[in-house]
């Protein structure tokens, strides 16, 4: 993936992870489109930062999606690469009958979002110069949260999405995923200060770097996510269970 004189829009750039990727893109000389629910946080990422844009999208609503992308290319023909980062988590109990309120939600926000919106910019990137996708997923789609089951499923499903995806658009758009170790954001309340999560600095320094790479790595991977996304292959998958239930 080319890292400067692109035009980017990131999905969930408002806080996290978005707003730091969203950042250091900027830095590298890139046109960058951040979007978000909230309009007061996405105006606090692109404040004082010429080159950078805000607009708002709900990825619950299909109808958004598609008024939002066609606005997007009227207003930036030239984007060129997408990155699907807007996610939630919510934890859930399966221990008995409840509302699948939050269930749903999450499902239409962490997987039915990005498929919507990427279906409606695919035409688009196809005629771009050096167009990539990047799919925010997480290490928890290779190793589940028992407590976040639904989170875990959607990324899971993500990811194997971004693989036909891949496969589909080889030799037209660069597919990219990004997955993420426990990363100290707020995706829920108390993240942000948890012991043994990932700083978010250093998180998004390792992340660049290997955007830097030539080629950027499909998958890419910083050293702390490997653990969870290897586990099955290298045989301490019922060990790594272990120790994301204990937490």
């Amino acid at each position: 993936m080319k890292t400067a004189g692109n035009t980017i829009l990131i999905t969930g750039g408002g806080s996290g992870i978005g707003r730091e990727l969203a950042v250091r893109f900027h830095a590298l000389e890139n046109t960058v489109i951040v979007a978000g629910r909230r309009k007061a946080a996405l105006e606090q990422t692109i404040a004082g930062r010429e080159g950078m844009f805000a607009i708002t999208l709900d990825m619950e609503d299909p109808e958004a999606i598609t008024a939002c992308a066609r606005q997007l290319l009227a207003d930036h023909p030239s984007l060129n690469v997408l990155i699907n980062n807007a996610g939630i988590l919510c934890r859930e109990d399966l221990t008995s009958t409840r509302d699948l309120h939050d269930a749903e939600k999450t499902i239409v926000t962490n997987l039915l979002g990005p498929i919507r919106l990427t279906n409606a910019l695919t035409d688009h990137l196809a005629r771009q110069p050096d167009a990539a996708v990047v799919n925010v997923t997480s290490a928890l789609a290779f190793v589940p949260l028992s407590g976040a089951p639904t989170y875990c499923a959607s990324k899971a499903a993500l990811h194997s999405y971004t693989l036909s995806l891949r496969e589909q658009l080889k030799g037209k758009v660069e597919v990219i995923e990004l997955a993420p170790p426990g990363v100290r954001t707020e995706l829920e309340p108390g993240q942000s200060s948890r012991e043994g999560f990932m700083a978010l600095d250093a998180f998004i320094e390792e992340t660049m770097a290997l955007f830097g790479e030539k080629p950027t790595p499909a998958e890419t991977l910083v050293r702390q996510v490997r653990f969870l996304r290897w586990a099955e292959r290298d045989g301490h998958f019922d060990r790594a269970i272990g120790i994301l239930t204990a937490h």
